[in-house]
């Protein structure tokens, strides 16, 4: 596009192709029923043309969910080919293989139809907090245990919805009319998605994305490889160890830079686990691309063109590339990692770009109260009868940048939102009664990390609960970079005093409140060199004792 008016023309139909997938991630949150989805935006959304390829992503949403469509929608069409959809049609899967590791996150894949012809796809993933089985825990042996496996299908055929499909799903999860909602509601924002896009493409008088979606796609290749070509050379080795699940975890990862790409390649890390922490290739795939891009072209689209130019390779039997039926409900507790590792290698031949290891993996708080927590425990009768499930995410904090502090309390690399304590305590009954940034835990350096937060909550009622543990970083600690302290590790506690287990189902008591202290950031460069007036604020903020810091008084 050499000509300016070119040039001008494609930009403005990219901007209303980001628009319009910006639109279908604030339609789900809008829409959806369950506060996952609707406060945390645990979701993906995006725009693929005929071919499958992923033209354009929301920036809401997270990258576990947002890269891992990208490599399902290719897969979902294998099985149910574009010849074999109709006006009206919407597909639906949440195979961890095909789509984002496990059988929590369900995929919707609606076609888009314009004058009777195909002209491409929306698709989005979003998290279910419950799904059946055992509900999401690392405690399973198999994927069998946990939860509904729904193929490939066709849940809207010709506009029509496949009553005895949805009959299936609500009779074997615990919420079944949230679920229902919150799936019927991905399928009417691809609907008006699509409404959209028809609408965009007749201002723009477009038949199709076949020609603009050629273009962005070779723009986004091409960008992302003369990115990587500013690089040197080589090839770097980075390993993390992660607390242990009866045997500790190795991820072993070494990158090497090419001329046309970069290959990231895991051979050396643990093999697969006997309990629900493995992942699924699409799932590593996903989140070691996005660690790459953090540092090597952030601005660059994240589009299946910019993600071609990594390649990711993943023994399979590893913990990182498992088969069927292996486990996988808390994969995500060991892909947030991954982005660390991939960076912790780039550090090594791009030190100035690269920020202090962080808190990584969310600290998702997922209890579970009812008649069976209830009947672990003898009769009482001032205790409700309600069954619950609640998830809300927290976060530790970020590992210090290069030229500034790490941002405490953040969700990186998930990119979540924590819910509001109104919307968590509105949803449960449960009573937070502490959430507040946890003093010390933050790393020191010229640059500190982020701080994590305490977390005190219990029961309305005293009622005994079941606690999903899915915590890491609780015997590591995150590490500094360039002369920088390492963060705090992570703890779970009862208030009586009982340490509590960091992975695995748990149950709770009655009268107990269960305490979380979140990980922090490690600290980039020497504490000698750290501003002074930086370290007189965070001391007045009640957020570094002297005690901490004897050394610098």
């Amino acid at each position: 596009m050499a000509d300016p008016n070119d040039e001008i023309r494609f930009q403005v139909i990219w901007n209303n192709l980001i628009s319009i997938v910006e639109e279908q991630a604030r339609t789900l949150m809008r829409t959806a029923f369950s506060p996952v989805v609707r406060d945390s935006g645990d979701l993906s959304a995006a725009l693929f043309d005929c071919q499958g390829r992923m033209l354009a992503q929301a920036l809401t949403g997270t990258p576990g969910h947002v890269n891992s469509t990208a490599a399902a929608v290719p897969l979902m069409l294998e099985e149910i080919p574009i010849t074999q959809l109709e006006e009206g049609d919407h597909l639906i899967t949440n195979d961890p293989w095909l789509a984002s590791g496990h059988l929590h996150d369900v995929t919707i894949l609606s076609p888009v139809f314009r004058e009777g012809e195909a002209i491409g796809f929306f698709a989005c993933t979003c998290h279910q907090l419950d799904i059946g089985g055992r509900g999401q825990g690392p405690d399973a042996t198999s994927v069998f245990e946990e939860g509904l496996a729904i193929p490939v299908l066709k849940l809207v055929k010709k506009g029509v919805v496949n009553a005895e499909l949805l009959k299936i799903i609500r009779n074997n999860v615990r919420t079944p009319e949230e679920v229902e909602a919150d799936i019927l509601s991905y399928v009417a924002t691809n609907e008006v998605s699509a409404t959209n896009l028809c609408l965009a493409l007749d201002n723009l008088k477009i038949n199709n994305l076949e020609k603009i979606g050629d273009e962005i796609i070779k723009r986004s290749r091409s960008s992302m490889i003369e990115e990587i070509r500013k690089i040197p050379k080589g090839k770097a080795h980075n390993q993390i160890v992660l607390d242990s699940f009866g045997t500790p975890v190795k991820i072993s990862c070494t990158i090497e830079v090419g001329e046309n790409g970069l290959l990231i390649d895991f051979a050396g890390s643990s093999p697969a686990s006997t309990k629900g922490i493995n992942l699924v290739y699409n799932y590593t795939n996903a989140y070691s691309c996005f660690g790459a891009r953090c540092i090597i072209g952030p601005q660059i689209p994240n589009n299946t063109g910019s993600i071609s130019a990594i390649t990711v390779k993943a023994p399979k039997g590893s913990i990182l590339n498992v088969e069927h039926p292996w486990p996988v409900a808390a994969r995500h507790i060991i892909g947030q990692f991954l982005p660390e590792v991939v960076m912790g290698c780039l550090a090594k031949i791009l030190p100035d770009r690269v920020p202090a290891e962080g808190s990584a993996c969310l600290w998702g708080i997922q209890l579970r109260g009812g008649p069976e927590i209830d009947g672990n425990f003898e009769e009482n009768s001032n205790w409700g009868k309600g069954r619950y499930e609640t998830l809300f995410f927290n976060a530790g904090g970020m590992g210090a940048r290069t030229k500034m502090d790490g941002l405490s309390a953040t969700a990186f690399p998930s990119g979540v939102r924590a819910m509001p304590i109104e919307v968590v305590e509105n949803s449960a009954p449960i009573v937070i009664w502490h959430k507040e940034l946890r003093p010390n835990s933050a790393g020191i350096g010229q640059y500190r990390g982020g701080f994590g937060q305490k977390i005190v909550l219990s029961t309305i009622d005293g009622r005994p609960c079941g606690l999903f543990a899915m915590f890491d970083r609780t015997t590591t600690e995150a590490k500094g970079r360039s002369g920088g302290e390492n963060g705090s590790a992570g703890r779970l506690y009862l208030k009586s005093g009982k340490d509590l287990d960091a992975k695995g189902f748990q149950l709770i008591g009655p009268n107990e409140h269960l305490c979380f202290e979140l990980p922090g950031g490690g600290g980039f460069g020497s504490v000698k060199d750290r501003n002074p007036e930086y370290m007189i604020d965070d001391k007045r903020a009640g957020l570094l004792s002297n005690k901490a810091n004897a050394e610098d008084e």
